[in-house]
């Protein structure tokens, strides 16, 4: 890369950043309201969910005006959640780490779009434990144009990414529908359609991380209070999609090389 290119590309993750920021805060209302039964239009601007109090202007810059407040809403004092800064802030960052890796390319375009919404996804079933269906059809449909766009000459490996991975996960969900639920079934065909064969190693290191944490909750609570314990997997495939994104050519590479080499 020249000096001329790793400019550009550091100019754009900068401004990636800073876009990445407002972004991040409309998210956060997607994530809030869809679950809720609102859109996220309606209504018009951000309330307290405490006291219903609009929530001003100048207190409703991402970050910033969470720390302002110290968290709390200006006009009834009740905590406002750290998800809120905490999202604005993995959002920008994750958007940033997106440019520096493809660069201004058109690659970058179904990057930008899969962490929009594996962050969704992961706000809202943290607090819900829903993976709503409208993320999830907005994100297939402006998938398939980025990835037809980016992609022209693969598109029969991430469709058929997408079906298997839908399909692997239904299976998982019928022989053990308490741990799986049809919103993670569909959340791994639309990873499948973004990842490609990538979004095998995305949902293995879900399943691993998954199983950690119910072994530690376990550990601590004991076994018959940790297998009541509802843990939502979103968040754990979202993990596995980020490090797919990042680095998913490259495991699938090494296993290649390792285990299916001559």
């Amino acid at each position: 890369m020249s000096v001329t290119d790793a400019q550009n590309t550091a100019a754009a993750a900068l401004v990636l950043f800073f876009l990445g920021l407002p972004i991040g805060s409309f998210l956060n209302v997607v994530a809030y309201r869809l679950p809720r039964g609102e859109t996220p239009w309606n209504p018009k601007r951000s309330h307290c969910p405490s006291c219903g109090e609009q929530i001003k202007a100048r207190d409703n810059i991402p970050v910033l005006g969470w720390l302002l407040l110290r968290g709390k809403c200006r006009n009834c004092g009740a905590p406002i959640s750290w998800r809120y800064p905490l999202f604005e802030l993995l959002t920008a960052l994750l958007f940033a780490a997106a440019g520096l890796k493809f660069g201004v390319t058109i690659q970058l375009l179904p990057a930008l779009l899969l962490i929009a919404t594996l962050v969704t996804i992961t706000n809202s079933d943290l607090d819900k434990q829903v993976i709503p269906n409208a993320v999830l059809l907005v994100s297939a449909g402006a998938g398939a144009v980025a990835m037809a766009l980016a992609y022209p000459d693969n598109w029969v490996t991430w469709i058929a990414a997408a079906l298997i991975a839908f399909g692997a996960m239904f299976v998982i969900a019928l022989a053990y529908p308490r741990g799986m639920g049809m919103g993670d079934v569909k959340l791994a065909g639309v990873m499948g359609l973004y990842l490609g064969r990538t979004v095998a190693p995305a949902l293995l290191f879900a399943f691993f991380a998954g199983a950690v944490v119910g072994v530690g909750i376990m550990a601590t609570r004991g076994v018959a209070q940790g297998r009541k314990t509802k843990v939502p997997f979103g968040p754990f495939m979202a993990a596995g999609g980020v490090l797919a994104i990042f680095w998913g050519p490259q495991v699938v590479q090494w296993y290649l090389d390792t285990f299916a080499s001559g």
